[in-house]
């Protein structure tokens, strides 16, 4: 398809820009909550599934999103994903409760699990297979870069503006994104038409309990009977798929991608990345806004030599994927990583001043540039092109269920470190903050490089592999 209609940067706009406000919707609310739990009159506790409602949806659907995308059109079903999408964000900014405002983000949730995954199967589709490493690094960047600074854009509306406005932003979006993507993308669809229904039910049922169960088990306890049933439940129902699709003709993933190295391992490493970069980030931002004293917006400003970075690295290294392989960037970005936690861990004091911090935010901002190109690349050219989708659908839900469980495990450190400083007598709130904050980085810092590890075992495929994915003879299905 490439080379026909409007252009390819043209497409590579129009499936990114709806993309990057998925993304940053998944943590903008963050530093809104206050303001939220002061409007409503309700707790904190009352207020996490204005977050978890977003998240549970979103992760649960992907993968149905990307078999919707297959079988009745990727730009039917993305398009369809920007509405429902913009519909909930309205909702949300016209919420009077905080239930209404929950069952809003669930709809904004839902949304997003019809854009991204096809969204990134768009974009490969619409540029030439020589510049698909360059499409899927922007297209990796842009999605980081959303989740990345979603808390601080979240914080600049709520000072500025009202907490409301942080949804109403994405109105507009919305409307102009519908037509630009009509007029910017080609329809297509996958060879795999068949909507394998049971399978979607088994897995959407397995991933929302799992998210469930992780999500709470930060403020319940990884022992709680809500952390052990939604785990519990989400193992059972996740085993019930694999023998379901093991027995059905068109299954929902095809089991030979699981025979795939490079793609078992690739989803390995993003799980590890996420794991331990915005597990890190979200207890790194609340450091800068408690014992080093910057407001919401101020805290997130501060955290842009780190998210930023990508923007800049993720286009150089995208040009580096075919020369020198996507596992050898997954490797050396998830090292730098690791090496940039491991020095905040090393140096963070309740009186450090900011400068001592940026080395270490650029380096693990390099490292995150070199994972968000080379990991989605890898994962793309791994599998054949009619699968395209569901390898995006995979990546993204196991890439989200990484993230929560970052943050929920090392939330669980991060408290038993807190409050055993203070348990022996320290008085001194900040110090016992940067006490937890340390152990757990350093557990986020042994994750990560589990993920340097995996991407050192991907083999680089050999010339006679790539050219035979170059001439790959099931393509998409275009539909004029």
């Amino acid at each position: 398809m490439a080379g026909k209609g409007p252009g390819a940067a043209w497409a590579l706009v129009a499936t990114s820009v709806p993309m990057f406000m998925v993304s940053l919707d998944n943590l903008v609310v963050t530093n809104a909550l206050v303001n939220m739990a002061r409007d409503f009159n309700v707790g904190q506790s009352d207020l996490q599934w204005v977050v978890n409602g977003y998240v549970l949806a979103f992760a649960g659907l992907l993968l149905a999103g990307a078999a919707f995308g297959d079988r009745f059109g990727r730009r039917r079903i993305f398009n369809w994903g920007i509405v429902l999408f913009t519909l909930g964000s309205a909702a949300c900014g016209l919420s009077g409760s905080v239930t209404q405002l929950v069952v809003a983000r669930v709809v904004q949730g839902a949304g997003a699990a019809m854009i991204l995954p096809v969204s990134l199967t768009l974009a490969v589709a619409a540029v030439p297979k020589a510049r698909r490493a360059l499409a899927v690094g922007v297209w990796g960047g842009v999605n980081g870069l959303g989740i990345a600074v979603g808390p601080m854009a979240g914080g600049l509306v709520t000072q500025g503006l009202d907490w409301h406005w942080i949804f109403w932003i994405n109105v507009p979006v919305g409307i102009v994104a519908v037509p630009l993507a009509l007029w910017a993308v080609q329809e297509s669809k996958g060879r795999d038409r068949t909507l394998d229904v049971v399978g979607m039910a088994l897995i959407t049922a397995a991933v929302i309990g799992a998210v469930w169960g992780t999500v709470g088990a930060a403020d319940h306890g990884w022992g709680s009977a809500r952390t052990v049933v939604g785990l519990g439940l989400a193992a059972v129902l996740l085993v019930a798929f694999v023998l379901y699709e093991r027995r059905t003709a068109q299954p929902l993933v095809p089991l030979a991608m699981y025979r795939i190295r490079s793609f078992m391992l690739s989803n390995a490493v993003s799980l590890a990345m996420y794991f331990g970069v915005f597990g890190s980030i979200f207890f790194l931002a609340q450091f800068m806004q408690g014992p080093m004293g910057y407001s919401p917006f101020g805290a997130g400003l501060r955290t842009l030599p780190w998210t930023a970075a990508p923007m800049v690295v993720v286009p150089i290294a995208s040009l580096l994927v075919g020369r020198i392989g996507g596992g050898v960037l997954q490797a050396a970005g998830c090292l730098l990583q690791a090496l940039a936690l491991g020095w905040i861990a090393l140096v963070v004091a309740p009186d450090m001043s900011y400068g001592a911090l940026v080395p270490a935010l650029v380096l693990a901002g390099v490292g995150m540039g070199l994972v968000f190109a080379a990991n989605p690349a890898t994962v793309i050219s791994s599998v054949a092109e009619h699968e395209h989708n569901k390898a995006s659908g995979v990546n993204n839900t196991i890439r989200e269920f990484g993230g929560s469980l970052g943050i929920a495990v090392l939330t669980t450190v991060f408290t038993h470190g807190f409050t055993d400083r203070l348990a022996k007598g320290s008085h001194d709130a900040d110090q016992a903050f940067v006490h937890g904050l340390q152990q757990a980085i350093w557990v986020g810092v042994a994750v990560v490089l589990l993920g340097a590890l995996g991407g050192l075992l991907i083999r680089r495929p050999s010339p006679a592999v790539q050219q035979n994915a170059a001439v790959e003879v099931h393509p998409v299905v275009a539909v004029d």
